[in-house]
């Protein structure tokens, strides 16, 4: 939906992108450095621009991501001006690229200090465990972020945005373990996983394991997730 056009006076609506991978069993988050503080990818709404258009405008040009599944979060704002947060979620080694291209983005880790669905800031920390200084607000949208991932969970195909397109129910419950903050009862997992009727087998098995290859899957969507 585009914005309607108001002048400058009466506010501003920015946006901000939250690129997510899951890297390592881990929550991966893209960040930028910003005068000694991260930032998440950020930038206005050009004139015309819908929401996600900008969204996605601003995930290439300061994330330097290309394909990503992008869903709105939620909008919170001040008296002249309003913010509209993004999650970009991005599938198996996506992030590699743009890390190896721009020398201003940086990988962070999501550490989540709440539990279950309790809601609240996160922290962010370097791959070496050090805890990065997050701009003003950014806590509160990962904060945001999580929540939202952690409540569309079980009853949406969300997490498959994380997967590439062939993937094991190891790799799925990587997934679910990340993003939840718990060890999961790996046949009851697997059981549910099923019974939900996401899955396709594909008939193939992955390849380079040491042990017995794995069945690979792929996600079927079904009405309403």
């Amino acid at each position: 939906m585009a914005m309607a056009s108001h002048g400058q006076a009466d506010y501003a609506v920015g946006i901000k992108v939250v690129p997510l991978s899951i890297i390592d069993g881990v929550v991966a988050v893209l960040i930028a450095a910003d005068d000694g503080r991260h930032v998440l990818p950020g930038g206005a709404l050009l004139a015309g621009e819908t929401l996600e258009g900008a969204a996605q405008r601003i995930l290439a040009d300061e994330a330097r991501i290309d394909a990503a599944y992008v869903e709105q979060l939620y909008s919170f704002g001040e008296q002249h001006s309003v913010t509209v947060a993004y999650v970009a979620l991005v599938a198996g080694q996506g992030f590699a690229a743009p890390l190896k291209i721009s020398s201003d983005l940086a990988l962070g880790e999501v550490i989540v200090p709440w539990a279950g669905e309790a809601g609240g800031p996160v922290e962010v920390c370097s791959p070496g465990g050090e805890q990065l200084a997050l701009a003003a607000g950014e806590a509160e949208i990962l904060g945001q972020t999580m929540l939202r991932l952690r409540g569309k969970l079980d009853y949406s195909g969300v997490g498959f945005a994380l997967l590439p397109e062939r993937f094991t129910l190891r790799e799925l419950q990587d997934v679910h373990e990340a993003i939840l903050g718990v060890r999961l009862n790996k046949p009851a997992f697997r059981r549910r996983m099923l019974d939900k009727g996401w899955l396709e087998a594909t008939g193939e098995r992955e390849t380079g394991a040491s042990f017995r290859p794995a069945e690979l899957y792929r996600y079927r969507p079904t009405k309403g997730a």
